[in-house]
């Protein structure tokens, strides 16, 4: 089987979005953009009488969108008890879940409200309310009567408001927002956690998401685009239409240009197609963006203008060859995230999402699938600039559900309006390169399953027929025997690599992929003994060992999926559970709170890199040398005992010394162990005070790098390292900035449990702190908290005003960090 797609790439509105009532062009009479961002109120509670223009909201909270309401806690257990046997971890009766949504306040009904001012609103005039997300079950109203709901969380959608605004800016905006118990295996967040956007334009406009753009023929000497625009006209609507479009490169230089009538039997849809020369193709290595500019014009005179984002590129899935972008065959280096940002909970932001992607991409990592949900636009569109393949995922419920009150109760209803949306907003980047329809759905062995899966493939493929399709299948048996695997575009398999071979022989597809992998468990510092694999093991500390050797009944370590990976061709990749630790399902721990956050993350809650990070970073990363060694040196008490040493490194062999003297030379072994092949381990190492040295010898046997780790003394100070120094005065800009504790040499005291307390002066403010611990109910946004294994990290954030931004962190007994950072004016437009 063969699956080859049309050259395309595709893009968002793209708009500059500087503020409230920031116009998104200098034209204000073809189209204006808003960012409904500040001078929000919010309440918790229902509130029926909200929705009323005249209703006193002087008490609530001001809040600034994107706000995720329930991130601010407390911590209880209370929150969302779920008792539930979930079927998906091979559990036998139904148990008592205390942190598996986080144990965080999400439930209930909310209310925000706002005046709406619509500058330039005049009749000839729409005005549509573009929502990104909003958690959840939305009812909108403006002026007191409803203009719509949505009852999906995670999936953008809008409203036309035009018939419901009254003349001047005497308008009213309410949502109600409301989430149900037992809803969720995640936490999911609360409130409008994403941006709402106003957007005004003429009577005769280009609608949301109303281009389509693919580039279905390149070669080294030209690009051809196919560019579809719906347009909108009022009722008995005489005047001639006219398209004009050019495409620019990111210099903004115009490389082609065409103008297209529109015909009576276009169905109000504009058709056209223009050519790139030597176009430059996008891939993860080389995230080269074009823009489609179009104006409208009815006669001569200008009614909208709307830009489309593109990249050229190409791609194919063939049987026993596997996946191909833009004819060079590669696998997919992927890790799945939920959605939340650690914390700052779900409420969107992009530079902690920039910060995400930079971490990922030093790992090695080039593609993102978006568990288990829409994305954020500014998700989607940061993978378009950085370089990230993506898979886009709709459901993790259909018709039979997973937990009391799951998207199983909108499906028959929504289903396809979800889809239609997911499709519609995404279709245009190029960094969408699959869609992912469902995940661990139990209708895989249910009667009439695979119908369903036919029936929401072809939904996809009508709206966009140049990707394939995938859901992530856990039911291996029933999704082969029931005819649900081969319905699909690409069979995905969520920890199955030692069936993939079997799968393959009996599947049409000819190709794998691995959509779920490994969920390996352990805890940033943490390490247990003795260093033994184990399935579900548990520690009083409710923690999970860092040797990477961990995992749950269902799942893997990276090496016995590596080995997969590595060894057949029709495996076109991965996408590891989890890139980031998140919210919610603290498994092992479902049942022992406080445990309110995942142990799968290959990096913590904070961000910061668990030992695996290396490991991954070892196979993936092939720009850059890697060398790490675990665990840290510091273990009073454990003198003569056996401490194992591990280096992960993209080397093939490396020494190990401890104090000088030689632990002997090991090399990577195929032949071996799955780990033996991708780790180097000194599993006889006695502990002894002093340094553990690595040696790293490349293919050659030259000594190529060197690692050391030292017994750390008594904790002295408190050092302060940021990802970013100079920020944007924007007032929601963040720098992370890692406090570390450490000796008076500089060593990391790897065990220090400090409580630090930070201080923002200047043109900045404190937004959060987080320390990746799964069972620390400190609060996000208090000032304060315990380091855990000597580590966390602060997180800062702008205001509107530019200038110096002073962080001091402080603890008792240790010398204080200090760090300045810079917060420049936003750049003229």
């Amino acid at each position: 089987m063969k699956l080859t797609f049309p050259r395309r790439a595709f893009g968002s509105v793209t708009s500059c979005l500087l503020s409230l009532m920031v116009a998104f062009q200098a034209n204000a009479q073809a189209r204006q953009e808003y960012l409904l961002d500040t001078n929000w109120k919010f309440k918790k509670g229902d509130t029926p009488e909200a929705a009323t223009p005249g209703f006193k909201d002087a008490s609530w909270q001001t809040v600034r969108v994107p706000h995720d309401w329930a991130i601010y806690g407390p911590f209880d257990g209370r929150n969302d008890l779920q008792e539930v046997k979930i079927e998906q971890n091979n559990e036998k009766a139904a148990t008592l879940k205390a942190g598996r949504t986080g144990g965080l306040p999400f439930i209930g009904t909310g209310w925000y409200r706002r005046k709406l001012e619509v500058p330039g609103f005049v009749p000839g005039k729409r005005a549509v309310l573009l929502f990104d997300g909003a958690m959840s079950n939305a009812h909108v109203f403006v002026n007191g009567k409803e203009v719509g709901n949505w009852p999906y969380g995670y999936n953008s959608f809008s409203f036309d408001i035009t018939s419901f605004l009254q003349p001047g800016n005497n308008n009213t905006l309410a949502v109600r927002l409301q989430n149900q118990a037992e809803a969720s295996r995640w936490y999911p967040g609360a409130g409008l956690y994403r941006n709402v956007h106003l957007i005004v334009t003429d009577d005769v406009h280009i609608p949301v998401w109303g281009s389509y753009l693919t580039t279905p023929e390149i070669s080294a000497e030209f690009g051809k685009v196919n560019l579809r625009t719906r347009v909108e006209t009022p009722a008995g609507a005489t005047q001639p239409l006219r398209l004009q479009t050019e495409i620019r490169d990111a210099a903004g230089q115009v490389l082609a240009t065409t103008s297209t009538p529109l015909a009576a039997t276009d169905n109000q849809e504009f058709q056209q197609e223009l050519v790139v020369k030597t176009p430059k193709l996008w891939s993860p290595e080389t995230p080269v963006l074009y823009t489609a500019h179009s104006k409208l014009y009815a006669g001569e005179q200008l009614k909208d203008e709307y830009s489309t984002r593109f990249g050229f590129r190409s791609f194919k899935f063939e049987a026993g060859k596997g996946f191909s972008l833009n004819g060079q065959a590669r696998k997919f280096k992927g890790v799945c995230n939920h959605h939340d940002l650690g914390p700052l909970g779900t409420a969107i932001n992009t530079a902690a999402l920039r910060r995400q992607l930079v971490l990922l991409k030093d790992m090695g990592c080039d593609a993102i699938r978006t568990s288990h949900n829409m994305p954020a636009p500014e998700l989607v569109d940061l993978c378009d600039e950085m370089g990230f393949m993506m898979m886009v995922e709709s459901f993790d419920e259909w018709k039979t559900p997973k937990v009391k009150n799951g998207y199983s109760q909108y499906f028959d209803q929504w289903a396809e309006k979800d889809l239609v949306n997911m499709v519609h907003r995404d279709r245009n980047h190029p960094s969408v390169i699959m869609w992912s329809i469902g995940n661990e759905v139990p209708d895989q062995s249910a009667p009439g399953g695979n119908k369903i899966a036919k029936r929401l493939q072809d939904i996809v493929h009508r709206e966009d027929p140049t990707r394939p399709v995938t859901v992530g299948m856990d039911r291996i048996d029933a999704a082969i025997n029931n005819n649900f695997a081969s319905v699909l575009d690409i069979a995905g398999f969520n920890y199955k690599p030692a069936r993939y071979e079997q799968a393959n022989d009996k599947l049409p597809q000819g190709f794998i992929l691995g959509t779920e992998t490994a969920s390996t468990v352990s805890s940033r510092g943490i390490y247990e003994f003795p260093v033994v694999g184990a399935k579900q093991k548990k520690y009083p500390n409710q923690q999970s060992s860092s040797y990477d050797l961990e995992v749950c009944n269902w799942s893997q370590t990276p090496d016995e999926e590596f080995v997969k990976q590595d060894d057949l061709p029709f495996v076109i990749g991965e996408f590891v559970w989890t890139g980031f630790d998140y919210l919610g399902e603290p498994t092992p721990y479902d049942e022992n709170w406080p445990s309110h956050s995942s142990y799968f993350g290959i990096l913590d809650l904070a961000g910061l890199p668990k030992d695996r990070f290396y490991l991954y970073r070892s196979r993936w990363n092939t720009a850059a040398p890697t060398l790490h060694l675990l665990p840290h040196w510091t273990w009073p008490g454990r003198e003569g005992q056996t401490t194992p040493v591990f280096c992960y490194t993209s080397y093939p062999s490396a020494e190990l010394f401890v104090n000088g003297k030689s632990m002997g030379r090991q090399t990577k072994s195929p032949s071996a162990s799955p780990q033996t092949r991708y780790r180097l381990m000194w599993n006889d190492v006695k502990y002894e005070p002093g340094t553990i040295k690595v040696v790293a010898y490349d293919a050659q046997g030259k000594e190529a790098a060197t690692e050391e780790v030292r017994t750390a003394g008594k904790p002295d100070h408190i050092k302060l390292v940021a990802d970013r120094t100079t920020l944007t005065a924007n007032g929601q800009d963040l720098a992370y900035v890692t406090a570390r504790v450490e000796d008076a040499q500089g060593n990391l005291c790897p065990t220090a449990t400090n409580q630090l307390q930070f201080a923002v002066s200047g043109a900045g403010r404190f937004r959060a702190v987080a320390n990746g611990d799964a069972t620390s109910l400190e609060l996000f946004h208090m000032p304060t908290m315990k380091a855990f294994q000597g580590m966390l990290v602060a997180v800062v954030e702008t205001t509107d005003k530019a200038g110096d931004v002073q962080l001091k962190v402080s603890s008792k007994g240790l010398k204080s960090g200090v760090l300045r950072l810079k917060s420049q004016g936003v750049a003229a437009k």
